[in-house]
């Protein structure tokens, strides 16, 4: 599982300019899920989220965390995460789950961030939608939670 992060000040997700998900400070994750994933891989990303140490402390220094901080997570799907540019000039998604795998995930981590600390907003898996955003610092960090392939 991939999450692209970014720390906000404020962010909404729209669909046909009706705003869907938004938050005020906190940190904005794009999320992919590939087809190795299980609820094990959302657990990491969901503890690396709530526990991330990128906000300021009264010192400048990126010392707290999104609960410390008093911060909100969006979550939004994107299986173009998973887009592999390697070869040729049109992005490869096979590495990304299928639909109804990465559905189930996506939702298993929403379900488990919504029981925790912080105010949890998302997108709409699968829709077509419009994402904006004030970065704060700028800060964007790419968590994954892929352990390595042992090769026998």
């Amino acid at each position: 599982m991939r999450a692209l992060i970014q720390r906000v000040t404020e962010a909404t997700v729209s669909i046909d300019k009706s705003t869907i998900g938004s938050i005020r400070k906190g940190l904005l994750a794009f999320v992919g899920v590939s087809r190795a994933d299980t609820t094990l891989d959302a657990d990491y990303v969901l503890g690396k989220l709530l526990g991330l140490r990128v906000f300021p402390d009264d010192d400048s220094k990126m010392n707290r965390n999104v609960v410390e901080a008093g911060g909100a997570l969006l979550l939004v799907s994107q299986f173009t995460l998973y887009g592999d540019c390697r070869k040729g000039r049109r992005p490869s998604f096979d590495n990304a789950a299928p639909p109804q795998q990465a559905l189930a995930l996506y939702n298993y981590l929403v379900e488990s961030a919504r029981r925790g600390p912080v105010p949890v907003a998302t997108g709409v898996f699968q829709a077509d939608m419009q994402v904006r955003l004030i970065n704060d610092g700028p800060v964007t960090i790419l968590i994954e939670s892929e352990r390595p392939v042992s090769r026998a």
